[in-house]
């Protein structure tokens, strides 16, 4: 499966942290992230993670063209709705793409742990069949 993981500035500590705890689910997956982030995880858990450019650089829109493709399997984008800075990337095309090319999406820690859980047991197993 294609994982996505992006992360506001506030919360990219987090994404650390749910990388090392879920790293035995995540190896088992190919990784996409956004440019800081991307090198935070790969630093932290020492797994491959294809770059796409900083958010507010482009990685946003590289994402989209991706999941428009159904080229993505999970994102978790990991929001700080309230400090969010003027140049991070805005959730909401995200969200929307999702919604529309149905790709399962998590934007805070509760949600990103199920979805994590439901990755290793199987049950998004529906989205090889989908990419078809």
């Amino acid at each position: 499966m294609n994982v996505a993981l992006l992360a506001h500035d506030n919360k990219k500590k987090l994404m650390e942290n749910l990388c090392v705890a879920y790293r035995h689910i995540l190896s088992q997956h190919k990784l996409y992230a956004t440019g800081t982030t991307g090198q935070l995880i790969e630093q932290a858990v020492n797994l491959p993670v294809n770059k796409y450019l900083a958010g507010h650089l482009g990685g946003e829109q590289q994402l989209g063209s991706h999941i428009a493709h159904n080229d993505i399997d999970l994102v978790i984008f990991l929001r700080d709705p309230l400090h969010k800075k003027q140049y991070e990337p805005d959730i909401d095309s995200v969200l929307q793409l999702c919604d529309v090319h149905n790709i399962p999406v998590a934007s805070n820690l509760a949600t990103a742990e199920a979805l994590l859980q439901a990755l290793d047991r199987g049950d998004l197993d529906w989205r090889a069949i989908a990419r078809q």
